[in-house]
C-alpha cells in the first residue's frame, strides 16, 4: 500500500513537472512543485493516522483482553463461593441427620424401657427395637465419618 501510494505520488509529480515543462511557465512548474510537496505531506499525514489507528486498535485489543480475564476471575471466584456456601449447607444437613438419629435412638432406648418395666415387651419387639437402635447406630456412625470428610474440605 505504501509503496503504490509513494510510486502513484512519484508519477504525478513527474507527469506534472514534464507538462510544466514543455506548455507551462516556471510559475507554474514552482506550483506543481508545492502541489507535490502537499501531497508528499498528506501521505505522512496518512500514514501517522495508520499508525494511531493501528495503536488504538491494540489498546482495544489489549482492554478487552483484560476484561474477559477480569469476568474470567469473576466467575472463578463466584463458584469458589457457591462451593463453599454448599459444603457449609451439606455439613449442617449431615449435622442435623446425626442429631435426628440420636433422638430416635434415645425415644426407642425410652420405650425399650417402660416395656420392659412394664412387662407388656415380648421378647421379639425387644429384639425389633435393638434392631432398629443397632442400625441407627451404625447409620450415625457413617454419617459422622462424611462429616468428618466434609470438615476436612472445608
Amino acid at each position: 500500500m505504501k509503496r503504490i501510494l509513494i510510486t502513484l505520488t512519484l508519477v504525478l509529480t513527474f507527469s506534472q513537472i514534464g507538462f510544466a515543462q514543455e506548455e507551462l511557465p516556471v510559475e507554474q512548474t514552482v506550483d506543481s512543485v508545492v502541489v507535490a510537496q502537499q501531497q508528499a505531506m498528506e501521505l505522512e499525514a496518512l500514514k501517522q493516522e495508520q499508525k494511531e489507528i493501528a495503536k488504538a486498535e491494540k489498546e482495544m485489543k489489549k482492554a478487552e483482553k483484560a476484561k474477559k480475564k477480569a469476568e474470567k476471575a469473576q466467575k472463578k471466584a463466584e463458584k469458589a463461593l457457591k462451593k463453599k456456601e454448599k459444603l457449609t449447607n451439606n455439613i449442617g444437613k449431615k449435622k442435623k441427620g446425626i442429631d435426628k438419629s440420636e433422638m430416635k435412638i434415645r425415644k426407642l432406648q425410652s420405650k425399650l424401657a417402660k416395656g420392659k418395666s412394664k412387662g407388656k415387651m415380648t421378647p421379639v419387639d425387644e429384639m425389633k427395637i435393638n434392631q432398629k437402635i443397632n442400625k441407627l447406630e451404625v447409620t450415625i456412625a457413617k454419617d459422622k465419618e462424611k462429616l468428618a470428610k466434609l470438615q476436612q474440605k472445608q
